[in-house]
């Protein structure tokens, strides 16, 4: 284990508070996310049995589509509780994303399909896209997951708080300083703009650099909906809002209404760090 530590807050709600794969696998925007993370990626990754490094990788959601795909998986997370349920799906260690024990150029693929979301100090985000290049093959995919900057401000609405004082109060400073500081609720997150997330990515070194809006411009209408009474979002709905997601790719204004965003860059061929 890395001699680094993420805030008390990051450690106390993903090993004390929630089950990640919970909201992933249950909520409907949760599956949306879940289903376009394995949709874009799919895109990109290399032909199994090529070897993916899922820093950050929670309890396995992610490693257990890649390994049925014919992937060889190796998952690190810096909380214990989410490496010994991941150990059941792939092999799993603690560790953490700005010190990675891997060696050099070892995987075809290292996604980070979460750990930018708790590093507000660029350069602990540096550390971890650097890391990430390190460990990976020349021409290898990196893979980086974001929170939207103005994911808070639709997800309010769904909840039909945004109105009131502390709701906004705490909303605006998120869209002003890019922080939440996990007071209540969530926990400490960074919230990224699309061409922010791509700058990082350039800067680490990586090429042929694409970010995609996860859910798309409609995802808050479909979590809005299963806020309501009823039964929630129909199949029908939750289609369009996928398919609205797929339409909205070619244009990158749109990226500003998604949820979460997904960045791919490439490691140079013929160069490692």
């Amino acid at each position: 284990m890395s001699k680094l530590e993420l805030a008390p807050s990051v450690m106390r709600f993903y090993g004390e508070t929630v089950n990640e794969d919970d909201r992933l696998r249950t909520s409907a925007d949760g599956r949306m996310e879940l289903a376009r993370t394995q949709e874009l990626l799919r895109r990109f990754l290399p032909p199994a049995p090529a070897r993916v490094l899922d820093v950050g990788g929670g309890t396995g959601i992610h490693a257990e589509w890649l390994v049925k795909d014919g992937y060889d998986v190796t998952l690190v997370d810096p909380v214990p509780r989410h490496v010994e349920t991941a150990s059941a799906v792939c092999a799993a260690v603690v560790g953490d994303a700005r010190d990675l024990s891997e060696p050099d150029d070892s995987f075809d693929v290292v996604q980070l399909l979460g750990p930018l979301y708790h590093l507000p100090d660029l350069e602990d985000r540096r550390s971890a896209l650097t890391e990430a290049q390190r460990v990976v093959k020349p021409g290898g995919l990196v893979a980086a997951a974001a929170i939207n900057r103005y994911a808070s401000l639709f997800e309010h609405v769904t909840y039909a708080h945004l109105h009131t004082e502390r709701i906004r109060e705490s909303v605006s400073k998120i869209l002003k300083t890019a922080v939440y500081d996990g007071v209540r609720g969530f926990t400490l997150s960074y919230f990224h703009r699309a061409e922010e997330l791509a700058s990082e990515l350039l800067a680490s070194g990586l090429t042929d650099v694409q970010v995609f809006g996860i859910e798309g411009p409609a995802w808050s209408l479909v979590k809005a909906a299963e806020q309501q009474p009823g039964e929630g979002p129909t199949d029908e709905l939750i289609a369009s809002a996928m398919e609205a997601a797929r339409m909205a790719e070619p244009y990158p204004e749109l990226l500003a209404a998604s949820s979460h965003l997904l960045a791919v860059g490439r490691v140079p061929a013929g160069i490692s760090i």
